[in-house]
């Protein structure tokens, strides 16, 4: 047969996990038997760069405009047709609707959905949705205990129809003292400040960098060398930054901006903080950890099964400055803490969430299926 083809389906290509996840696929997966193509509605930044390296052709199909608009399908089916996958593999909504569909309708031999969000609050009309896409699919992967959770028992997918398979991260080599110093001092960062860290996109609602920022009070006053770095960018930047000012802190919160690998400025933080109130996984939490950072984040969603309450981090309840303030506060006065926390979440990270890891779980996915479906 050849080699096997695989056509990944996602929404936009950016610099989000899913995206590095599905670049990991295309740098690891013998070339030598996989060929491997993407299809997304928009790509942009540095990363496309990446996967076209690594041979992994991009086809853009435009953004949906809803769920029902036909152009998006109508263009992958095209790119379907051409390239005549064995797999097709969907993940975020949009990705796994466009595979669903245009898996069945081009009867692409394995169908492969990936649930990728944290979807406790979700609509009826989304579970709706995502019930019958996963009903095209002849498999669905969860990238958390908690996800696969949701497949099996909010939407029915039947058991021997899902796979866990956490997501995993590549490691980064680290930057120059060299080339720090000068991050330092382009941020204006004090080399003797106790730097509290986030990465993510600046969307309020769901990653709630808000709580973060109201905890800064609480810290400074304890701790008044202590500063709040915000890697990432988003809708909600500007309404973040007034209400730094608001709070009398805006000295003690720094905005990075986008960063398309924000390696460096994990290497400048004492903690890692996460104040989502709904994660499916949370890959920069792994990230933190391989840069041996101790964690705080929020016990929702997958986090748990990432960070381990008391061992590499603390967990606390969302939505709660306060409480987010006080585990911050326990690191910053305990610096042995703080060093144990971060040695065992790198052990922790490598064992359980590196990038090999997940490549391998794939890799003997996609060969299971094809040899239910006697595709080899």
């Amino acid at each position: 047969m050849g080699k096997i083809r695989v056509l990944h389906c996602l929404e936009t290509v950016g610099s989000g996990g899913v995206e590095q996840t599905r670049l990991s696929l295309a740098q690891n997966l013998d070339p030598t038997i996989y060929e491997q193509q993407l299809v997304c509605t928009k790509a942009v930044g540095s990363l496309p760069e990446l996967f076209s390296y690594v041979g992994c052709e991009i086809h853009q199909v435009g953004e949906f405009r809803g769920i029902f608009d036909l152009r998006p399908y109508k263009a992958t089916l095209g790119i379907v047709r051409k390239f005549r996958p064995h797999i097709i593999h969907g993940a975020v909504f949009e990705g796994l609707a466009q595979a669903a569909v245009t898996g069945v309708l081009g009867r692409v031999p394995v169908i492969i959905g990936e649930e990728t969000s944290d979807p406790q609050n979700r609509r009826w009309t989304g579970r709706l949705l995502n019930r019958a896409f996963a009903g095209l699919c002849h498999h669905m992967v969860g990238v958390s205990p908690a996800v696969v959770d949701y497949l099996e028992k909010k939407i029915f997918v039947p058991k021997n129809k899902v796979t866990l398979i956490n997501n995993g991260v590549a490691q980064r080599p680290g930057v120059s003292l060299t080339d720090l110093g000068a991050i330092r001092q382009r941020l204006m960062l004090p080399a003797d400040a106790f730097v509290i860290g986030t990465v993510g996109r600046l969307f309020d609602s769901h990653k709630r960098t808000s709580d973060l920022i109201k905890a800064m009070p609480l810290i400074v006053h304890e701790a008044p060398g202590a500063k709040l770095l915000i890697v990432g960018s988003g809708p909600d930047e500007e309404a973040l930054h007034n209400l730094a000012s608001k709070l009398g802190v805006e000295q003690s919160v720094i905005f990075a901006g986008y960063q398309g690998d924000p390696q460096a400025f994990y290497q400048l933080m004492d903690v890692f903080a996460l104040a989502s109130v709904r994660e499916a996984f949370g890959l920069v939490l792994v990230e933190a950890m391989f840069a041996e950072l101790p964690v705080v984040a929020t016990h929702v969603g997958g986090i748990p099964d990432v960070v381990k309450d008391g061992d590499t981090g603390y967990l606390v309840e969302p939505s709660r400055p306060d409480d987010l303030a006080s585990a911050i506060l326990n690191l910053v006065h305990d610096t042995k803490k703080r060093r144990s926390m971060g040695q065992n979440g790198r052990k922790r990270a490598m064992a359980r969430f590196s990038a090999k890891r997940y490549v391998d779980e794939v890799d003997r996915l996609y060969r299971r299926l094809l040899f239910e479906r006697k595709v080899i």
